[in-house]
């Protein structure tokens, strides 16, 4: 397996243990075979207190310096396997959440442990909680021996394993095993904070991280070395690896006036998803704006990429050229593989925008008419299947940008982009050089029906949110919302839902049919996934209209009037 070489050099220092029945009683906290010398703070102690650091830890900077500081005193392979499970490159499957239920129910009261889990609406959480504390001096695993242990151990063994990690386990460190071999790990730190964090260590920038990233698995040797000045700078040679993207500001009022027309360029701003087409000798693949790998959702686009380059442009589903709105798109995203008769219904494509690399030249640096020049004639001379050219939109004045701004919601177009001719293609967000021009959003008074709790440190919170509007007498759920509010208004909903809560259905609460909400949305599409028949883009909270009674809300009629033009289909 990928980490039994690291393994190996983290065993130097451990003694076997004696096979005694109370040690192979004690099986699992120690690999099954290995015990640490000595007390030390690491293994799965530290990495479960960084998560508790990070999770009530508000700030930025000070999340970046938790993990700076994991990842500078940490020993691999460890901090490099706490790595991956920040940045959600861990996946287990032989350990599901249900073999954690039963583990828990043969160990504590089913009734109690239920309406714990109720309230908690955790199972992780409530299991860490709820697990009676065992006498041993054992101590946890380290991270790689979990990892080994899940990728090795027979099926049969499992139960038995995890349930002695979680007896020689704290509260917090019980939380952490359960969150890291479930996968639900949400700790509030992105895996670009994780990046920065190691960029501080060695010196360099995220973004030389980012670009070296992909071409690495866990747990990172060749990273830290390069890092910590033990080795080079690893190497992405030929790989297919992904180019961090420069990004835009929102465009202000204040920064309206400011525009100079003849300094500046005009796109649309497609509503799909921003993509990176990446096609070297080394291999082929489709990242998302995050640097997700999406190849496997969109085989047709792989498959297409019969060139040599580097391309940022928007993934679209598109019928005869036109742009079928975002809800079509959704039916392909998150998915591991596509059938065919999914490629056929939903046809997808990639509107490029920019060249980032043509063969092995980095046109990064080069300002952005003289890359717009090299995309517009590698087009003509590579004409790739199913790609094509997003055009510049010509304009003299501010005024004209203000109308086709305004104009874009009718087109099924998400607004505009602002692009100086001069500009270099920088990584992150370069204030003054790129600017994103949305159209405003839309709104409704819709009235809240169900809440769920939210993840992380909102576990205990009702902050997921279903609305719905009235068809005839009949509310129907038109979406869910789980941002938009501030701190104070959380509050004030949580407490609401639980003083107006009419049935509950586990961590879900159904509520008295009273609380208008004032919803914010993108655009509405039809859909036959939803009893409504409508799915809203990006729904958030703008207010709460504690002002105007429920029967005064929206009905279906006022969003099917908003509808964009095609269906989507399951």
């Amino acid at each position: 397996m990928r980490y039994q070489a690291a393994l190996r050099s983290d065993r130097v220092g451990r003694r076997r243990l004696p096979a005694s029945p109370a040690n192979r009683n004690a099986l699992g906290c120690t690999d099954w075979r290995f015990a640490a010398i000595g007390p030390t703070f690491g293994g799965m102690i530290a990495f479960a207190d960084l998560l508790e650091r990070l999770v009530f830890t508000p700030s930025r900077n000070a999340k970046i310096a938790l993990l700076r500081r994991y990842f500078a005193t940490q020993p691999d392979p460890d901090r490099g396997i706490g790595l991956a499970a920040i940045t959600g490159e861990l996946a287990f499957t032989a350990a599901k959440p249900g073999l954690i239920r039963e583990l828990a129910a043969a160990r504590t009261d089913p009734v109690l442990f239920d309406w714990s889990y109720d309230y908690v609406g955790d199972l992780a959480e409530t299991v860490a909680l709820m697990w009676p504390a065992a006498a041993t001096q054992a101590q946890p695993p380290s991270l790689a021996e979990v990892v080994e242990t899940l990728e090795t151990a027979p099926k049969a063994a499992l139960p038995g394993v995890v349930a002695a990690w979680l007896d020689c386990a704290d509260a917090s460190t019980r939380l952490a095993l359960l969150k890291l071999i479930t996968g639900g790990l949400r700790v509030g730190a992105s895996g670009r904070l994780a990046k920065i964090a190691l960029a501080e260590i060695g010196g360099v920038s995220a973004d030389e991280v980012e670009e070296v990233w992909h071409g690495l698995e866990p747990p990172y040797l060749p990273l830290f070395a390069w890092l910590e000045g033990r080795g080079p700078k690893p190497d992405p040679a030929d790989s297919p690896v992904f180019r961090p993207p420069m990004l835009a500001h929102p465009l202000e009022v204040s920064d309206i006036a400011a525009l100079n027309p003849p300094d500046w360029r005009a796109e649309w701003k497609w509503d799909g998803i921003r993509v990176q087409v990446v096609a070297t000798t080394g291999g082929r693949r489709l990242f998302s704006r995050g640097a997700d790998d999406i190849s496997g959702a969109f085989p047709e686009i792989v498959e297409a990429m019969d060139f040599h380059a580097v391309l940022d442009g928007e993934l679209l589903v598109l019928r005869d050229g036109e742009v079928a709105p975002f809800a079509d798109l959704q039916q392909r995203l998150n998915r591991k593989s596509v059938t065919g008769k999914m490629m056929e219904r939903f046809p997808v494509g990639v509107r490029l925008y920019d060249l980032l690399f043509d063969g092995t030249e980095d046109l990064r640096g080069l300002p952005f008419d003289h890359r717009r020049a090299r995309l517009e004639a590698w087009i003509a001379r590579e004409q790739p299947a199913r790609m094509d050219l997003s055009p510049l939109i010509r304009f003299s004045s501010v005024q004209e940008l203000v109308v086709l701004r305004d104009g874009a919601r009718a087109a099924s177009i998400e607004g505009l982009m602002l692009k100086r001719g001069d500009s270099a293609y920088l990584p992150g967000r370069v204030k003054g050089q790129w600017w994103k021009w949305k159209r405003d959003p839309l709104t409704v008074d819709a009235v809240l029906m169900y809440a769920q709790r939210g993840h992380g440190k909102r576990s205990s919170f009702y902050s997921d949110y279903t609305f719905g509007v009235w068809r005839g007498e009949e509310l129907v759920p038109v979406g869910k919302a789980y941002f938009g509010f501030t701190d104070q208004e959380l509050a004030f909903l949580d407490r609401w839902i639980r003083n107006h809560t009419t049935a509950r259905f586990g961590p879900v609460r159904e509520v008295e049919k009273e609380l208008v909400l004032e919803v914010a949305f993108d655009a509405v599409q039809l859909s036959n996934r939803h009893k409504s028949g409508v799915a809203m883009r990006f729904p958030r909270l703008a207010r709460i209209r504690t002002d105007k009674p429920a029967a005064e809300a929206d009905r279906l009629e006022t969003l099917m009037a908003l509808v964009e033009d095609r269906v989507a289909a399951d």
